[in-house]
């Protein structure tokens, strides 16, 4: 039953990740100021494997717990805002709200950690690296606002 949740757990991940695909950084990205802390591009897709790995056992532990409503809404939760980050930060190009979405998920994943805790130790201990990460996003996300305060406060128009 493990696998079968597990596997359930990392397509909705893979599916929140796919959103990297549909919208790329770009040039539009490649020409802001950028923090100095800034990982090279090629840490992004290892770190979200790993950390889709692990949300997806955290998600199928929790989902094969008792008492897990409130931990698997958490869950969802997470998901909702980890895929609706990428498409309003490069797809709208939308620096602030994308700085609103990222902090949302900050909460949502410290929120999951604390309910998850009475549910299964594992699973909260697997969104200590998560929050860690989106912890640097969330950093990142407000030092390209800083450093970029004209395209943040006027988002370039996207082409549809």
């Amino acid at each position: 039953m493990f696998w079968l949740l597990f596997s359930l757990f990392l397509v909705a991940c893979v599916g929140a990740g796919l959103t990297g695909g549909l919208f790329p950084p770009g040039p539009w990205y490649r020409k802001l100021e950028k923090p100095w802390f800034t990982p090279p591009d090629w840490v992004f897709p290892v770190t979200w494997s790993v950390l889709y790995v692990c949300i997806a056992v955290a998600g199928a532990r929790i989902a094969m717990a008792e008492n897990n409503a409130v931990a698997m809404a958490f869950w969802t939760l997470q998901i909702a805002f980890n895929g609706l980050w990428t498409p309003v930060f490069f797809g709208i190009r939308n620096i602030r709200l994308g700085m609103a979405v990222v902090s949302v998920l900050w909460f949502v994943v410290l929120g999951g950690i604390i309910v998850m805790w009475s549910v299964d130790q594992i699973a909260a201990l697997l969104f200590i690296p998560y929050l860690v990460w989106v912890t640097i996003a969330a950093s990142l996300n407000a030092g390209v606002w800083w450093l970029n305060p004209d395209v943040a406060r006027n988002p370039p128009h996207v082409a549809t």
